[in-house]
């Protein structure tokens, strides 16, 4: 009898742990998050913690999608098609402008990647010696950094060229310029046959928060503890992703994009790492997907003197630091 007891003992605990375990499985979150562009090495950090299982392991179960420029990630949010959005803080900035119920809530890229190229001999040797060549930028650069370049060095709307996405202008042009991110645009130009030289915004002040998680204040307000949940376990894939584990996330964005080639991707890697766009700036010490109230404050004014931001925006509407700077 005792024997049967125990033995009974044992079923009712072994069920009862099955059950739990049944429920946690079907309790987990259903996310998803829209990055800004096809998947390549920039986005590694969220393909890592879905591939190694972290998102799982905070209760999540995260759709990744791709983003491309005739998909506009901004109105998918607005419609409640995606949950989080990879973008950028000018994208908080329009929020703020448009009074939109988004909000930034961290940023992986301390630095944002953005570039200008120029040929090895055209005699550009500084920024201030680009001012009135013809420069190929696309239409969404006309409110973004080109407000910044025109304030610091005086450059004219008249040079601007539309970009079309082909390189071919600019590789035949030796006097032009090119806009494009150090992470692929440069390697894919020195691939053509020009060994172009980059001029990357960032070093010369443009202090643009990029591949950021933008969500919905609804979101915020109605489960804050799923955010928060979201952005620690994006941020646990991107620490351990730049650490050196590339592998796991190659794979998943081969599988994801398979025309990204293995150069393609440790090349994106390896000079992301090198410019240290994630681990630079306030994230040295907040950790990363930090953001400061004084750096958004800089940002904020500098779109203000530009014109690219109406005096009277409160930009403050832009951002939250309630999920980022734990460290």
């Amino acid at each position: 009898m005792i024997h049967f007891r125990k033995h009974i003992a044992a079923l009712t605990i072994a069920t009862a742990i099955s059950s739990l375990l049944s429920t946690a499985a079907v309790a987990a979150d259903k996310v998803s998050m829209m990055i800004s562009w096809r998947p390549q090495a920039d986005y590694g950090g969220y393909y890592y913690a879905q591939a190694k299982g972290i998102y799982e392991k905070h209760g999540l179960e995260v759709e990744i999608r791709p983003g491309g420029p005739q998909i506009d990630g901004a109105a998918l949010l607005l419609a409640g098609r995606v949950d989080f959005l990879s973008a950028s803080a000018f994208a908080g900035l329009h929020y703020a402008r448009e009074k939109l119920p988004f909000t930034v809530v961290a940023a992986v890229f301390q630095k944002d990647p953005q570039i200008l190229m120029v040929h090895p001999d055209s005699g550009y040797n500084k920024l201030e010696d680009i001012k009135g060549a013809p420069t190929f930028i696309g239409a969404s650069s006309r409110t973004s950094f080109w407000p910044f370049l025109k304030a610091r060095y005086g450059y004219p709307d008249e040079q601007i060229r539309p970009f079309t996405g082909s390189y071919a202008t600019f590789l035949a042009d030796k006097k032009s310029v090119q806009q494009g991110y150090i992470i692929s645009d440069l390697a894919a130009v020195r691939r053509a046959g020009v060994d172009a030289r980059a001029f990357l915004l960032a070093d010369v002040g443009f202090e643009n928060y990029a591949n950021t998680i933008n969500t919905s204040r609804k979101l915020i307000d109605s489960n804050p503890d799923l955010v928060r949940r979201f952005v620690a376990a994006s941020m646990e894939g991107w620490k351990a992703y730049l650490a050196g584990d590339s592998g796991p996330a190659f794979a998943a964005i081969k599988a994801a994009n398979p025309q990204m080639s293995d150069e393609d991707l440790n090349y994106n890697y390896n000079t992301m790492r090198e410019q240290k766009l994630v681990e630079s700036g306030d994230a040295l010490t907040l950790g990363i997907g930090a953001m400061t109230d004084e750096r958004w404050a800089r940002f904020a004014k500098s779109n203000i003197e530009t014109g690219n931001l109406p005096a009277d925006v409160d930009w403050k509407q832009a951002y939250t630091l309630q999920f980022v700077g734990k460290k």
